[in-house]
């Protein structure tokens, strides 16, 4: 019989958590495949962000996940920066700390990072084509659209992004354009992007790795 494996998440807003769910299940069942013991992805749910300090929010979250079975919590943070250590030194590391004084029949304490440099618009910038076939921009060159760039270079890609809509929206003959705004994008991304293009991305491939310590520490992974 296969392990079934509970999974919560906790991300910073409405849209992150269109985005993630599809790729989170993807990934870890793709993880999953090289486990030694048969493991299945049996439920990823989201976890009420409440307000408040990163630490306390995240406390928290670690207990609700606990309560409700799951044994990896993965907690999603923008870097807003281009400098993921950042992160880990003012809220994961902290939080992580927390987590050692509280009893561990309580909390959820496998905790997965998710730290895209800036923030997760970065991650929806991974596959141009795909971009543009989804703003209806497949003709127009990466430049003109302002996106030839590598994603993790962009100070703020989710303005690349409404900037690139804005310029496709206004090559088209106002008869023929179909109004996007960047919201319709998240949840279609999500499903859409192959993991192999998020692999090429330095974010995603610490974000892949800390998932799979979470496997070796259940005891899953080689």
């Amino acid at each position: 019989m296969a392990i079934q494996l509970y999974v919560g998440l906790v991300t910073e807003g409405v849209t992150d958590s269109r985005f993630l769910p599809d790729i989170l299940e993807r990934l870890l069942i793709d993880i999953a495949c090289d486990c030694r013991s048969e493991v299945s992805i049996e439920s990823i749910f989201s976890i009420p962000k409440e307000s408040g300090a990163f630490v306390d929010v995240m406390t928290s979250a670690a207990k609700y996940a606990n309560d409700n079975g799951a044994s990896i919590l993965c907690i999603h943070a923008d870097s807003d920066a281009r400098n993921i250590r950042e992160v880990y030194d003012y809220k994961i590391d902290p939080f992580l700390e927390v987590l050692t004084q509280v009893p561990e029949e309580e909390y959820c304490k496998n905790i997965i990072p998710i730290i895209p440099i800036q923030m997760i618009e970065s991650w929806m910038m991974a596959d141009k084509d795909l971009l543009k076939e989804r703003i209806n921009a497949k003709g127009v060159r990466d430049e003109d659209l302002g996106l030839h760039r590598p994603p993790e270079n962009y100070a703020d890609p989710k303005f690349a992004i409404e900037q690139a809509i804005t310029i496709a929206q206004s090559s088209r003959p106002r008869r023929r354009r179909n109004m996007i705004a960047i919201a319709d994008l998240y949840e279609e991304l999500g499903a859409l992007l192959e993991l192999e293009t998020l692999r090429r991305l330095p974010s995603f491939q610490v974000f892949e790795e800390k998932a799979r310590q979470a496997f070796r520490t259940l005891g899953y992974l080689e």
